[in-house]
């Protein structure tokens, strides 16, 4: 079984950083953030094999965020820089067992956190 709880976020202004971190209980293959913004789908952030490499970035968040493992306190973070306004959304961890699983495909996940909020105000 599979448990996920983000923690982080927040709000800041337009040019500032940010950090969500993802507790990861289980062994899933592949962990993804994803985020949804009010009145739009679900896009996938970016995304690590959990046990190394495979790392994956949309073409919007590429540069500005990190994604990566902390070992010790079995965490999948996200480190967000240089945020935009168009960054706000409910960002959400997602975990699969999957090893063929599409990092960016919502549907392929199987185990989701209960989200957490980032603001970014201009």
């Amino acid at each position: 079984q599979v448990r996920l709880a983000e923690s982080g976020g927040g709000s800041v202004q337009a040019g500032g950083s940010l950090r969500v971190s993802c507790a990861v209980s289980g062994d899933p293959w592949r962990i993804t953030w994803f985020r949804q913004a009010p009145g739009k789908e679900r896009e996938a952030v970016a995304s690590l094999r959990m046990a190394g490499g495979g790392i994956f970035y949309a073409g919007s968040v590429k540069d500005r965020f990190t994604i990566s493992r902390d070992n010790a306190k079995n965490t999948v973070d996200l480190q967000m820089n240089n945020l935009e306004p168009e960054d706000t959304a409910e960002y959400l961890c997602a975990a699969t067992p999957n090893g063929v699983a599409p990092w960016y495909d919502p549907t392929a996940f199987e185990y989701w956190g209960q989200g957490t909020m980032v603001t970014v105000s201009s």
